[in-house]
């Protein structure tokens, strides 16, 4: 028999992987290895592992080079490599789905927030506000637009968002993949901020290793 929650959801239903997203270009930042940015004595990359990892996520898979051996993730590549976030979503859930993987969550996220730890704690607690007929939550900037890959989305709405894209999510934008999904977007500015620039690498103080 397989065992119910409370509100009637299985242990798999309420189970949570990652997606850590880290493989652009960086072509704002010269081509830097942004994700190995320094902040706090922790890289951009591995702060935001640690902080998937924290919030229970199983698996946490990083989509891009595998720039640290040494982090307990699975590694992905989108073919052909810089095809865009969308394109770096739909590898890992194909991933996924070739390894019999099915979390009932997904936790997506860029590696490149200098405060994923607290986005990532303020998504946790506010996936469980959801209703039922929601596909996800994310959070917002100081104008309240969606900041889609700071967000904790049903897989399943997911995967079928992603297998709708054409040409596998090449060159499309991440809206384009969550455009037809029924979204909460929580205002939060202050966990929002990524590092784009050497000028915001600079704000957090943020250094190359």
């Amino acid at each position: 028999m397989t065992a119910r929650t409370a509100t009637g959801h299985t242990a798999a239903d309420e189970a949570l992987g990652a997606i850590v997203l880290a493989g652009g270009r960086a072509s704002r930042m010269g081509g830097a290895a942004k994700p190995q940015l320094v902040v706090h004595g922790r890289t951009l990359l591995g702060a935001a592992v640690d902080a998937a990892l924290d919030a229970g996520a199983k698996p946490v898979t990083v989509v891009g080079p595998m720039l640290d051996p040494a982090l307990e993730v699975d590694w992905v590549r989108e073919d052909p490599p810089f095809g865009g976030p969308a394109a770096g979503v739909v590898a890992a859930l194909r991933e996924w789905a070739a390894s019999g993987i099915a979390p009932g969550w997904t936790l997506l996220v860029g590696a490149d927030l200098p405060r994923v730890t607290d986005a990532v704690a303020r998504l946790s607690a506010d996936r469980g506000l959801l209703p039922a007929d929601a596909d996800g939550v994310c959070l917002g900037d100081a104008g309240s637009r969606p900041q889609w890959l700071i967000g904790m989305y049903r897989t399943r709405s997911l995967q079928d968002a992603a297998s709708a894209l054409a040409d596998d999510g090449r060159d499309a934008a991440v809206r384009e993949l969550m455009a037809d999904l029924a979204i909460t977007v929580v205002r939060a500015p202050d966990l929002t901020d990524d590092i784009d620039t050497w000028d915001d690498a600079r704000r957090f103080g943020a250094s190359e290793p």
